[in-house]
């Protein structure tokens, strides 16, 4: 694209590609100099120019820089990066139906559930926590919401490949740092809002404006889908100028669960909706799911389909990894992997534990904190747990350059009564609790879910996922050693 078609009073100097790290400039790029939460964009300018950039975008004077590159001022790089990005890969979101999920439990499942869904009526991609994927296509994500070059040149490859609408997961990092300006969003969904991320916004209610920000820049001709049983939810319908849609089981809403019924392998309730009763069975389990399963339906019953085309796809959901993912190989036993990694997510996952697993029978958690993130939260999780579970594991979880077994010992302050015992190792701490584990015992393993990485002193290191690790574990460690016992 030529640089006059983006900017007026400019050369038609030719731009092949958009960059915000220096590192990452190819020939003919343009370069933007993004302050970061680090580190100054600006500070690169010179490098980004050298790699082979022919533009920059900057809002800083800036100082010997080389010749032979357009510079353009701006009041605000962030606000024209977005533009800019939407404008260079062809405004994809306002071609693809766009439904963006936030809150702070619950975005993944959603986006997937939709997904999904809307596959049975036409092509959808998702881009979140778990992965970007379309078509054939799954890559791993670096952030839940990527930037906005990653967004919309995303967004342009699914149109190519004939995509018809995409679920984005919307993080409170993402809104509050612009990484969605230029999204078209038709659809946004709220799920929740609980202590999360206060290392970043400071307090629940920076957190709270951070994820306002979603539904007050919705467009009128929008629809937000609410869930009328968080308190947040009322504050969100008195702000936002969209179309609102609810959804809940404790308060009267336009999508409401009644008559529930929840067991280890699903959940059974009665939608009701505009006077009409649905009974609905689905695999998908624990009441938190129910809600999420509400937020789905309404957000696509109120746009590209009718209840009678989804309610028959709810009974066989495709298994979203790493959340409420039942690891089955035989054993006699539960054992639930959950990216819980919230207090409320914690609770919630403990709470479906204790109704799973019957009298006589105990439950292991198997969890740590991350380092560096909200360390208020770590005694918090040790009161949860030991109000909750017979028996803990503390092991390490992205701990970068904290001693995993301070942060346990963090955790600890909250354990007053259920035995805890300390594991550094994250397999070996899955290992034991899989070993130690009795028929009709449930086995909790939270905070990473599906990923396949763990952050370190030095960075991302591998790591198997614990769905994975799980697994083995079962197969080597249980299974194969009572097979030899028997």
């Amino acid at each position: 694209m030529k640089l006059n078609k983006l900017f007026n009073n400019v050369p038609a100097i030719e731009i092949s590609g958009l960059a915000i790290d220096s590192r990452k400039v190819k020939k003919g790029d343009m370069y933007f100099c993004m302050e970061g939460l680090v580190n100054d964009g600006h500070t690169f300018a010179a490098s980004a120019v050298e790699n082979g950039a022919v533009c920059v975008i900057h809002s800083k004077d800036l100082e010997k820089m080389p010749q032979g590159a357009v510079y353009i001022k701006v009041k605000d790089v962030n606000a024209v990066l977005n533009e800019v990005a939407s404008r260079f890969y062809g405004n994809p979101s306002h071609v693809l139906r766009m439904y963006g999920i936030t809150g702070t439990n619950g975005k993944s499942t959603i986006a997937n559930i939709i997904r999904d869904l809307y596959s049975h009526h036409a092509p959808c991609g998702y881009i979140g926590t778990i992965a970007i994927s379309y078509g054939k296509i799954k890559k791993a994500p670096d952030l839940t919401t990527p930037d906005p070059i990653i967004i919309h040149s995303t967004l342009a490859a699914m149109v190519k490949d004939g995509m018809k609408a995409c679920a984005l997961e919307v993080s409170s990092h993402g809104l509050e740092l612009g990484r969605v300006q230029s999204v078209d969003f038709d659809v946004a969904i709220f799920t929740n809002l609980t202590h999360d991320h206060l290392d970043f916004h400071g307090t629940l209610e920076r957190y709270f404006a951070a994820k306002l920000k979603l539904f007050t820049n919705l467009k009128p001709e929008g629809l937000a889908v609410i869930n009328v049983d968080d308190p947040h939810g009322q504050k969100i319908i008195e702000q936002c100028p969209a179309r609102i849609v609810t959804y809940g089981v404790e308060k009267e809403a336009d999508y409401r669960a009644d008559h529930i019924h929840i067991d280890v392998k699903g959940s059974s309730f009665t939608l009701i909706h505009d006077g009409q009763e649905y009974a609905i069975k689905t695999n998908l389990a624990a009441l938190y799911n129910i809600y999420n399963l509400l937020a789905a339906i309404a957000a696509l019953a109120e746009t590209d389909m009718s209840l009678d085309e989804i309610l028959p796809w709810v009974s066989s959901l495709e298994q979203i990894e790493g959340r409420m993912e039942r690891i089955q190989e035989g054993q006699p036993f539960n054992v639930i992997v959950d990216f819980a990694h919230t207090p409320d997510g914690m609770e919630k996952i403990m709470q479906y534990g204790q109704m799973i697993t019957e009298e006589g029978h105990k439950i292991t958690a198997v969890f740590g904190s991350a380092g560096k993130r909200d360390t208020k939260k770590r005694p918090i999780f040790g009161e949860l747990a030991d109000k909750y579970c017979d028996m803990v594991i503390l092991t390490e979880d992205d701990p970068r350059d904290e001693d995993p077994h301070e942060i346990a010992d963090e955790i600890r302050s909250g354990i007053h009564h259920t035995k805890s015992i300390f594991i550094a190792n994250r397999y070996d701490a899955i290992r034991q609790a899989v070993e130690s584990a009795n028929e009709g015992d449930t086995i909790l393993i939270l905070g990473k879910g599906d990923e396949v990485f763990m952050y370190r002193e030095n960075g991302r290191a591998p790591w198997i996922g614990d769905h994975i690790a799980a697994r083995e574990c079962i197969r080597r460690y249980y299974l194969q050693e009572n097979s030899e016992e028997n």
